[in-house]
């Protein structure tokens, strides 16, 4: 088991990904539509996304296994865009299909790839610590 300080490192830096992550998804979107960058713009786009990225994290007990793909990375995603898509009708903003389906695909990418790529890591280099003989150098 990871010492305390680590997993705890490592919850935080999970979450934040989750969070710049979504923002990069916000200010893509933004730009494409030649919204541009104005702080107030921005949150108003990204402040659902982050509702659901939370409600997301505290639905499934993320800090638990922040890795994890399936638990908790597609509950994050899903929750992510379901509850953000449902906050942007209620505050009047658009949900267009096309946009929920972009919205669900990229957020998909980022909130699971990353989460893949860690994991590989991960199971990269425990058999690498595993392997008996190996030093570790290549």
């Amino acid at each position: 088991m990871a010492p305390a300080r680590t997993r705890s490192s490592v919850v935080s830096l999970a979450a934040i990904i989750d969070v710049v992550l979504v923002l990069v998804f916000v200010l893509i979107g933004r730009s494409s539509h030649d919204e541009g960058f104005t702080v107030i713009g921005t949150l108003q786009t990204w402040w659902p996304f982050l509702v659901g990225l939370a409600v997301g994290w505290i639905i499934c007990l993320a800090w638990r296994h922040p890795l994890g793909l399936l638990l908790p990375g597609i509950v994050i995603w899903v929750t992510t865009v379901v509850i953000g898509m449902l906050l942007r009708a209620a505050s009047d903003q658009g949900v267009e299909v096309a946009f929920v389906v972009v919205a669900s695909v990229v957020l998909g990418v980022f909130l699971l790839g990353w989460r893949a790529i860690a994991l590989a890591v991960v199971r990269l280099r425990s058999r690498r610590v595993a392997v008996p003989g190996h030093t570790g150098k290549v």
